[in-house]
């Protein structure tokens, strides 16, 4: 009896586990994923984007993300901060693509890119 109960119990916690193994969203997390920019640059162009998905796209070096991150959940930039951050990032990063393929043989061009991918997060 007592195995059968335990059984019991086992089989109800390991349904209850898959629920859990699901990842359950940080509160922060789903702020990213649910707040929304337009932009109008590069692939996002004339879509509303979340700023998950712009923290996650190719513009956003892996380094910048990560710091951003960690400062948002610490509290000490707020939703708004760091949506501001992101689409500042991603607008600078296609604008200066963008000039990189107009001007293929400036140097001045590439400058520019290292610029956009090096902006500074403490900019307001």
């Amino acid at each position: 009896l007592i195995a059968v109960k335990t059984s019991n119990k086992d089989t109800v916690s390991a349904a209850g586990e898959k629920d859990a193994d699901s990842p359950k969203e940080e509160p922060w997390e789903t702020a990213l994923k649910t707040t929304a920019v337009h932009m109008e640059v590069g692939e996002f162009q004339g879509h509303k984007v979340s700023v998950w998905d712009l923290l996650h796209s190719k513009y956003i070096p892996e380094e910048n993300r990560k710091e951003l991150l960690e400062l948002y959940q610490a509290g000490e930039l707020t939703l708004d901060q760091v949506k501001t951050v992101v689409s500042t990032i991603v607008t600078k990063a296609e604008a200066a693509r963008a000039e990189q393929l107009a001007n293929a043989s400036s140097p001045r061009a590439e400058s520019t890119v290292a610029e956009a991918e090096h902006t500074h997060l403490q900019e307001d």
